[in-house]
């Protein structure tokens, strides 16, 4: 497949698996989402261990349902090239989009990334992605227990998985993994296969800015009493999805494969000035919130309450706070570039390391903008077509700028699924392993 499917063509593929192969795959619901909507489980095989895969966790990553599928037909077609997918050692348990209320508002992500030419304004035009509160991984660290997270925690307490393999897109970098524990013997494969594939592996992200790195591309999540766990900091992520496996012994993989690579994901030299990059960057993403938020707050007066809509709840969420505490999490970053940059000790202080950076600082007021727009379009107010036109015009600027300062080139969705695919497979022969 060439595209993305959406969220019923993978669901009526599951189906047909469980047609074509009797006996082997089943298909049952496991909770139902907050606006009524079902959460399936396709389970393939019948082994006495268990293996979790979580698609679309988030809705505006949409790889998971194209690699949910590629795994469901690897297992039940009894393919023992690997100790993980026989399907009658290891059973398969796979949730077929873990957010479909927020799938139904990224409609159209998948046509808008469809072809061999797929563009940043298109994305961003059509993709959403809910407040941290509203996410299903992440709510119960939030001290939120929504219906989604709890459908996906009892599944975890039913099956005990070894290994939990949660399914992700990046818009721009490279790929790397996450793990609760290390699995070691995984750095090699997921590398091999990344070169093979033509996909960068990042070196230093974002996401796991402080995470142990025993490898490139591969993220250990740090003790429990270590105090710097994550970019924007959280001392709860324990409570998270991704960390209830380890209840059981089981280890949580996070699988991230880009929609567009940077020509500088995989470089390890040492970024001339990091310093000086990293204050440029903490100050694009405050001006491009600024301006973004400036239009906002011209059409409040007219646009759906916030309690109302779910595009205005994480336009007032990014208003808020959030801009802010992107760039303030980079400060122990700068001081250490100031007083001493050395890029063996930092990832993020390599070309790389800012380059993945930089992808956050351009993405953060080109995700509101594209909501922002979404909602202008709807509006019947005359003042919407003045500001729409006003952002027009900030949002094609801000998008040529990523796609022009970092060399962004469409990763074809074959390569991210069979990417995604190998990498759950090679995760899961360690975590059978341990």
């Amino acid at each position: 497949m060439h595209r993305y499917p959406t969220v019923a063509e993978v669901t009526e593929s599951a189906r047909r698996l469980v047609s074509r192969f009797p006996g082997t795959g089943r298909l049952r619901r496991i909770g139902t989402s907050r606006a009524g909507r079902p959460i399936e489980l396709l389970s393939v095989g019948h082994g006495p261990r268990h293996v979790l895969v979580v698609a679309r966790p988030h809705p505006d990553e949409p790889v998971g349902g194209a690699t949910a599928l590629a795994l469901a037909e690897w297992v039940a077609a009894g393919d023992r090239r690997s100790p993980a997918t026989d399907p009658d050692a290891v059973t398969w348990d796979i949730v077929l989009c873990l957010d479909p209320d927020g799938a139904a508002l990224s409609e159209g992500i998948e046509a808008a990334t469809a072809g061999p030419d797929p563009t940043l304004a298109r994305y961003y035009r059509a993709a959403f992605r809910p407040v941290a509160a509203e996410q299903p991984e992440w709510a119960p660290i939030l001290g939120r227990r929504l219906p989604e997270s709890s459908a996906l925690f009892d599944t975890i307490d039913a099956l005990r998985p070894v290994l939990q393999c949660s399914l992700h897109n990046v818009d721009a970098g490279g790929t790397w993994v996450q793990l609760t524990n290390d699995l070691p013997g995984l750095a090699t494969p997921f590398a091999a296969s990344a070169s093979e594939l033509g996909v960068p592996v990042q070196h230093g992200t974002y996401d796991a800015l402080y995470w142990e790195n025993p490898a490139p591309g591969i993220h250990v999540l740090p003790p429990p009493d270590s105090t710097a766990r994550l970019a924007a900091g959280s001392e709860n992520i324990g409570r998270s999805t991704w960390c209830a496996p380890q209840r059981y012994g089981g280890v949580t993989a996070i699988v991230e494969v880009p929609l567009w690579s940077t020509g500088t994901a995989d470089d390890p030299a040492p970024h001339p000035d990091p310093a000086g990059a990293l204050h440029r960057l903490s100050g694009l993403v405050r001006e491009g919130g600024r301006q973004v938020t400036a239009v906002f707050d011209k059409a409040r007066d007219f646009l759906p309450p916030a309690p109302d809509s779910p595009p205005g709840r994480v336009l007032e969420w990014m208003a808020d706070d959030l801009y802010d505490l992107v760039a303030d999490s980079w400060q122990p970053l700068t001081r250490q570039a100031e007083s001493a940059p050395r890029a063996e000790d930092s990832p993020a202080l390599t070309m790389a390391g800012i380059s993945a950076l930089e992808v956050v600082a351009r993405r953060q007021p080109l995700r509101a903008a594209g909501l922002l727009l979404r909602l202008l379009d709807a509006a019947d107010d005359p003042a919407a077509i003045a500001l729409h036109h006003e952002l027009t015009e900030l949002f094609t600027t801000w998008c040529t700028d990523f796609e022009t300062s970092l060399h962004l080139r469409p990763v074809p969705v074959p390569a991210q699924v069979e990417l995604q695919t190998r990498t759950a497979v090679a995760a899961a022969e360690c975590a059978l392993r341990r």
